[in-house]
């Protein structure tokens, strides 16, 4: 935490319009949020093979009751690292994908992975034991995925499109290229900022972290949660980060691990809202992963191969081949994005069997694919394109 105020700190303010109005999305949860915008909203609780309690959250239709269920593709959204549903509805509904979906006569069903701020229930374990924390983005993409896609499959009678940023195109290669019952239940995968291989991270905070030794590490994080959402967010949005000279702070504090854009003007909601936490143990694994020397991506090393042959029925983690994932495919990625790296980027695609659009954007960062200015025009328009095409 200390780093990233540090590197907050280093950028300059210019000294104008000190005070600005709060957005109210900062104390609203999601599904207040939708209602806020006067959208339709419902909320789903799905229990995972492994007994995790998800929340799905949906926006059944536009604001103008373009309703007619019989008209209506299904698409699955799917948050970030350190990210809820909150992501896809912080800007404004013209800058929203889960606003601009409904109202272009989508059925939208947004997913919170397990750890995060609306996904913390399980059937018997407690928030607070380290068994419950025991989780990477393994079990993200071996359980959530396949409890939120059968059950919305199962609700709506349909097949989904999936758009996934970050953390969410990672856990959609994983899931469609080993369950090909689940990859059946989906129409096209949409990857936003796509995340497989992750040996060239170049975000400084996360750098400083994957740099040390790994028993450190594990000393400095424990072994539970990770970052979680507090009520320390709400009183940086409504106390330190509603003024533009501290909100620009609070910006390169938020963006501290994948860079920033200084023409976004709603700090106070992503403050608000971000980070909403993961596991210790999901850290790991990308820790694991950046130190991979070729670009591959294996399953979570428990630490031992009597752990491993437990897990996996083999002493060293198995390995995800891209090779067998059949579903249709598009990509967005940017030149500027720290996470996931071009030089990553382009490993992966030659390694993808059925990709149908790859569009390269020069001055994108990580989180330009959910909270950029121009983000629909430069991409979410293509998406329904793509969707309306292909019905």
């Amino acid at each position: 935490m200390a780093v990233f105020m540090i590197q907050a700190l280093g950028t300059e303010c210019i000294f104008h319009d000190i005070d600005r109005t709060e957005n109210p999305e900062v104390e609203l949860n999601v599904s207040q949020i939708i209602l806020h915008w006067q959208y339709p909203v419902e909320e789903y609780e799905v229990e995972t093979e492994d007994s995790y309690i998800l929340t799905l959250v949906r926006i059944p239709h536009g604001r103008m009751g373009n309703n007619i269920s019989a008209q209506q593709p299904v698409v699955f959204l799917q948050h970030g690292l350190l990210a809820s549903s909150v992501s896809w509805v912080s800007n404004l509904p013209s800058n929203s994908l889960g606003f601009i979906l409904a109202d272009a006569g989508f059925d939208v069903w947004m997913g919170n992975s397990r750890g995060s701020t609306y996904s913390l229930k399980h059937a018997f374990l407690s928030r607070n034991s380290t068994q419950y924390w025991a989780f990477s983005f393994d079990e993200l993409a071996l359980y959530d995925l396949p409890a939120s896609i059968d059950y919305i499959v199962k609700k709506t009678g349909k097949k989904i499109y999936y758009v996934g940023h970050s953390q969410g195109t990672l856990t959609g290669f994983m899931a469609f290229s080993t369950l090909p019952k689940l990859a059946q239940e989906v129409k096209a995968f949409f990857a936003l900022a796509p995340i497989f291989y992750l040996q060239h991270i170049r975000s400084l905070p996360f750098l400083l972290l994957l740099k040390l030794p790994r028993p450190l590490l594990r000393v400095l994080l424990g072994d539970k949660d990770f970052l979680p959402e507090t009520s320390l967010n709400k009183v940086l949005a409504t106390k330190v980060c509603d003024n533009e000279i501290i909100g620009v702070v609070c910006g390169k504090f938020i963006f501290a691990l994948s860079g920033f854009d200084p023409e976004n003007s709603r700090i106070d909601v992503y403050a608000a809202h971000n980070p909403a936490g993961t596991s210790v143990e999901n850290i790991l694994h990308i820790y694991q992963s950046y130190h991979e020397i070729l670009p591959i991506l294996r399953a979570y090393d428990w630490g031992s191969p009597e752990v491993n042959l437990a897990h996996y029925n083999q002493m060293i983690p198995p390995t995800y081949n891209l090779s067998a994932m059949k579903v249709p495919t598009a990509l967005w990625s940017g030149l500027r994005d720290l996470l996931a790296d071009p030089i990553d980027v382009s490993n992966l695609v030659p390694k993808i069997p059925n990709m149908m659009y790859h569009k390269i954007i020069p001055t994108y960062d990580h989180f330009d694919f959910v909270f950029g200015i121009n983000v629909p025009q430069t991409i979410y328009y293509e998406i329904i394109k793509m969707i309306k095409e292909s019905q």
